[in-house]
């Protein structure tokens, strides 16, 4: 796990981000994506308040982008960016002291941030790929894909990563039709796998394809899939697929 965190102060910082996410920033610690105009995912974090700051806790690979698409909204918002070197450790034990639980579901457990010269922390062990697939929970740069990703077909509203109640953000008006004007014809879920298959290969059934396999463990899989094309006699690659 490498991480980043973005350090945001100034008097308009919850103004300023408000606008821009797709949750409520009033009650962070929470998890929030930023979107295109379309809709689509840009970048996924956890917002923390610590110090009178609010922190955004980034994959690494994602931060400078971020970075960058945050300074281009700020204008003459009163609100300072800044990235950090700070530690983020993680786990599934007896949280210390400091530590807040991670929004998004309670088997992800407890971070906790601290001073430090990179994002890497501590770890207790724990198998994160089992916990995300025995729960569907999406990981950053594999299920979460920049430009691609709606956020409902990945899961957001189940994981407390979205508020509809909040007001305007960029892409909400394509969010809330979704949610509001449709039924999902895909998205994620778990699926039964025998075998393996590399992350990315896409899952057929009778020549035609049914969506795409991620993340495997023990036995079963986060796919992003038809709905409607779901049923018996699936492979992706050598493996075979079964719907749970």
């Amino acid at each position: 796990m490498t991480r980043q965190i973005i350090r945001l102060t100034g008097e308009d910082r919850l103004d300023f981000l408000q606008g821009l996410v797709t949750n409520d920033v009033r009650h962070a610690p929470c998890w929030a994506a930023m979107l295109t105009p379309q809709g689509k995912y840009l970048a996924d974090f956890l917002i923390i308040p610590q110090d009178g700051a609010l922190l955004l806790d980034v994959d690494a690979g994602l931060a400078d982008d971020l970075m960058r698409r945050l300074s281009m909204y700020r204008l003459r918002s009163k609100v300072a960016l800044e990235p950090v070197a700070m530690t983020v450790a993680r786990g599934t034990g007896a949280a210390p002291d400091g530590a807040i639980a991670d929004p998004r579901h309670p088997a992800l457990g407890w971070r906790l941030y601290g001073g430090g010269d990179g994002g890497t922390g501590g770890d207790d062990g724990t198998d994160w790929d089992a916990i995300r697939v025995a729960h569907c929970i999406p990981e950053t740069l594999v299920e979460l894909i920049p430009n691609e990703t709606f956020i409902l077909e990945a899961g957001f509203e189940r994981l407390h990563g979205v508020d509809f109640r909040k007001g305007c953000y960029v892409g909400q008006e394509v969010t809330a039709r979704m949610k509001h004007k449709t039924d999902l014809r895909k998205g994620l879920t778990t699926v039964a796998v025998e075998g393996a298959a590399p992350v990315g290969t896409p899952i057929l059934r009778e020549g035609r394809e049914v969506g795409t396999l991620f993340t495997q463990s023990g036995g079963r899989a986060i796919a992003h899939v038809r709905f409607d094309r779901l049923g018996a006699g699936m492979v992706a690659g050598d493996a075979r697929i079964r719907p749970e």
